[in-house]
């Protein structure tokens, strides 16, 4: 029973194409597809709490994660801490994520674009327009989230701090 639900975890992974395939599908059921994205290099309590609260904008959250490629250019030489398919197992495993599709550029714009979501959610101190692909959602009448963050808890402080020797910093 474990490595049937394990295997069934491991298909949330999609390609692009086969999420924008299934995505026409959803929308024709009326349903409301979410879109997040992220390094997710290190998966968090921060990490944890927005996804969770992104998928209760609709009925279908997509994840979008970076590929390491992409999280070295963003985020240096030694990052990600995991490798993409570790990432993506780990993000699998939350029932508040439905699928997650990989990409390799530096935004994802052109996920944005292919899937059309009616929700794209961003964590953090962003105004709606400041988000990579607000422009889009207008297009087709979608809007941006903006979800809390966890105060003080973010990847790349937990690493500088592990690297100090000290502990992980996670707000009370």
């Amino acid at each position: 029973m474990a490595q049937q639900q394990h295997e069934s975890h491991l298909n949330k992974l999609v390609s692009l194409d086969s999420l924008v395939t299934k995505s026409v599908a959803l929308k024709r059921q009326g349903l409301k597809i979410v879109l997040s994205n992220g390094c997710f290099d290190l998966l968090h309590v921060g990490h944890i709490l927005s996804l969770q609260q992104a998928r209760r904008f609709g009925n279908v959250h997509v994840v979008a994660m970076n590929s390491d490629a992409s999280v070295r250019r963003l985020k240096g030489p030694d990052r990600p801490i995991w490798p993409s398919a570790q990432r993506a197992q780990m993000l699998a495993e939350l029932p508040c994520v439905d699928t997650i599709v990989e990409f390799d550029r530096d935004t994802p714009h052109e996920i944005i674009l292919a899937l059309q979501p009616d929700v794209l959610v961003k964590g953090g101190n962003y105004q709606p327009e400041q988000v990579i692909g607000h422009e889009l959602l207008s297009q087709w009448g979608g809007r941006v989230e903006i979800v809390e963050l966890v105060e003080g808890v973010s990847t790349t402080k937990i690493v500088s701090s592990i690297l100090r020797g000290g502990s992980c910093p996670i707000a009370p």
